[in-house]
């Protein structure tokens, strides 16, 4: 190989590790409109960046919320995004593997190793309905406003016999968020909001109440016990 060869190779090399940059830099600048970079998982931050690149305006979605519910707990909501048509709230997972489960078992299965190593995890969808339960007691407006589950699956996983999943329910991979998305925005009519200020604000104070260590703190030990019991 000639020197100018290697010059044009080695120029290509540090465009593209430029190009790279850019676009890391550009990426958490649209995620810093909406969140944080310490906020909630990779996989949630993920997500929140294809909504902004979808033209979701930021001030419409709110990530990693802490909502207290009526028994005096904190509920942990991954992403809620409040549109024309309703409200949204997604449940974001991160899989490996085999996803095995029905719409109406407590447990789901996570099968590896081609079916040498098994873990059961909670129904995700009974958990997202549990989240749009708790939010739909904070506002007497909320009961005549729509409520979508959308439950997304980050990571290589691949679903394998899963039933019975309710005609309310979205669950898709991260690649299907855009074609879910669309149906949602387009299918259904207008929500009548009858005060959206109201719910902003309870959005982000739901949002705050995720920098409060002390119900951070609480939270991951109700998760912790609840996951104890899935062992």
């Amino acid at each position: 190989m000639n020197l100018s060869a290697i010059v044009i190779i080695g120029s290509l090399g540090i465009l593209a590790i430029a190009a790279l940059i850019f676009i890391h830099l550009r990426d958490q600048k649209l995620l810093k409109t909406v969140t944080k970079p310490y906020r909630g998982t990779q996989s949630e931050r993920k997500m929140v960046l294809t909504l902004l690149k979808r033209r979701i305006p930021a001030q419409t979605i709110f990530h990693d919320l802490y909502l207290r519910n009526s028994n005096g707990r904190y509920s942990q909501m991954d992403l809620v995004v409040v549109t024309k048509v309703g409200i949204i709230v997604f449940e974001i997972k991160e899989y490996s593997g085999w996803i095995f489960g029905t719409g109406n078992q407590r447990e789901w299965t996570q099968v590896l190793a081609y079916g040498n190593q098994k873990f059961r995890f909670y129904n995700p969808i009974f958990q997202n309905k549990k989240h749009i339960t708790d939010l739909i007691h904070q506002l007497p407006q909320f009961e005549k406003i729509p409520f979508y589950s959308v439950i997304v699956f980050f990571g290589n996983c691949k679903f394998r016999d899963l039933k019975l999943i309710p005609d309310d329910v979205f669950l898709i991979k991260s690649w299907q968020v855009d074609n879910v998305l669309e149906q949602i925005l387009q299918a259904n009519p207008q929500a009548q909001y009858t005060d959206k200020r109201e719910v902003v604000n309870l959005l982000n104070a739901a949002v705050q109440n995720g920098e409060n260590s002390e119900i951070c703190e609480e939270h991951i030990r109700n998760i912790q016990a609840m996951r104890g019991r899935y062992r």
